[in-house]
């Protein structure tokens, strides 16, 4: 029985008829990923301690949504005694003694970790090019990139290879490739899922989410991936509801924002024309359409690509080839094993935003840069604060255009970092954001973005589901290939 494209609710379903076995369905997915090697999706497997759970669990009593159900895990989340290199060189050889708080969660909730997912060189990149190992390959066509920096995730479950995926969202690094991809993402609203255990870029704007086929399969995911968390002191102390509940309310009278500012000129005709559908499609559900202004939105990407960096900077400055990770051969004093290690271990995006960071946070310009920054990201969090009075839910294309050939932007980082023109606005902010499936461009997917006010990930999960109920564009798979 093929497992292949479906989603966590039918595995359940086919798991609770038992037609199928939990060690059945993640045999079927090492084949899968086997016979998809040429993605390069995955960096690590987990094969034979994956194969020893699905038995192991088989004989349990206690059933969840995920129990039995195959995850891969993005390559930033510690992994217990299983490599996690967060794409790049300096960690190729780094085995965690422990498991982020995240991999606990679901692992906790019965799910099976089937392996580590290739990504952008510690998280720095919006075409997944920069890994160490190699770029992945979105599966919608030949040399085109999944989008970044969840793209082993993302191309993973467009695949079908496994339903759900974990990701992160530092600027946008789950939406992006999910609306590459033809898949729903969500970033949750900054808090509330622990950042212990996730190899940090920048840590104010970091968030872990999930990745999947449906808005019901996220709301799924994200019951068991929030958890309070005293060992991370950004994780928020506030009551978890039950995100698949009120999916199927209707959004009758929602009034839905659409920002001012946003330039549509700018972007593919076909974006914008299927922007225009979408909008008719949710009036006919009920929902009302309110212009909003966010008169500070367009400092997002520059205020973004201050802070970001800046705090690369820092937290990469642990990587110097003395506590772990790489370390160059046969240096011949300290300074020049710093030197040689990090030259050696970092790719050159990585390079390029510490040098920033570095340079943005030195004697003479922390005030005039990464102060004056962040001044502006709470600029555009009032911004945000003003509009929700307004409105229940901001939409908006997640991205320019559609996926995009490899190579073709890896010269020009500025049109590579606009890539996020529309997804950094909700990390600045710390808002949850999601992307969802709305239709497609030269065949190949493009995604809508909604964006929630603090802590209101269900009502933008409700939106999606709405959508999805009504629109085939998420049930869409890779055509004319031997994925199909």
């Amino acid at each position: 029985m093929s497992i292949q494209y479906k989603t966590i609710s039918e595995l359940r379903s086919m798991l609770d008829a038992k037609k199928i076995s939990s060690k059945e369905i993640v045999e079927e997915t090492f084949n899968l990923i086997e016979r998809n090697s040429d993605l390069n999706a995955f960096i690590t497997l987990n094969k034979d301690a994956a194969i020893a759970k699905s038995i192991e669990i088989e004989n349990s009593s206690v059933k969840s949504s995920l129990h039995g159900i195959p995850i891969a895990q993005k390559d930033l989340f510690c992994t217990k005694d299983l490599r996690t290199t967060c794409g790049s060189n300096i960690l190729s050889n780094f085995i965690p003694p422990y498991s982020a708080t995240v991999i606990e969660n679901l692992e906790n909730a019965g799910c099976i970790s089937v392996g580590k997912t290739n990504m952008d060189e510690f998280a720095m990149g919006s075409s997944n090019e920069t890994s160490f190992f190699g770029g992945v390959v979105n599966p919608w066509g030949d040399k085109l990139v999944p989008g970044g920096s969840s793209g082993g995730s993302a191309s993973a479950v467009a695949a079908g290879i496994v339903p759900a995926a974990t990701g992160t969202d530092t600027g946008g690094s789950i939406r992006q490739p999910a609306s590459l991809c033809g898949i729903t993402g969500l970033k949750p609203t900054y808090g509330r899922i622990s950042r212990w255990g996730m190899i940090a870029f920048a840590s104010s704007l970091d968030q872990a989410g999930p990745m999947a086929r449906t808005a019901e399969d996220c709301a799924i995911m994200l019951n068991e991936m929030c958890s309070h968390d005293t060992k991370d002191t950004t994780s928020l102390s506030e009551d978890i509801p039950d995100f698949t509940k009120e999916l199927n309310a209707s959004i009758k009278g929602l009034k839905i924002g659409i920002v001012k500012e946003f330039d549509m000129s700018k972007l593919d005709d076909n974006v914008v024309s299927i922007f225009e559908e979408s909008k008719k499609h949710y009036e006919s559900l009920g929902a009302e359409f309110v212009e909003v202004s966010l008169p500070n939105i367009s400092l997002s990407v520059p205020a973004y690509y201050v802070v970001a960096p800046a705090e690369c900077s820092s937290n990469l400055s642990r990587f110097d080839g003395v506590k772990f990770g790489q370390r160059s051969e046969n240096p011949i004093n300290l300074e020049e094993l710093y030197i040689k290690t990090r030259s050696e271990g970092f790719g050159d995006e990585v390079k390029r935003r510490i040098l920033i960071g570095s340079y943005v946070l030195s004697a003479g310009f922390y005030d005039a840069y990464y102060k004056k920054a962040q001044q502006v990201r709470r600029l555009i969090k009032n911004d945000f604060d003003s509009a929700f009075k307004e409105v229940d839910v901001i939409m908006s294309p997640t991205t320019r255009g559609a996926a995009f050939k490899a190579g073709s932007k890896g010269s020009d980082p500025i049109q590579m970092y606009l890539e996020d023109l529309f997804t950094i606005p909700a990390n600045l902010a710390g808002l949850p954001a999601m992307s969802i499936p709305n239709g497609m461009v030269d065949n190949k997917p493009i995604g809508l973005q909604l964006i929630g006010n603090f802590l209101d990930e269900k009502r933008i999960l409700q939106v999606a589901h709405s959508f999805q109920k009504s629109t085939d564009w998420h049930l869409k798979t890779p055509e004319g290939n031997k994925l199909s």
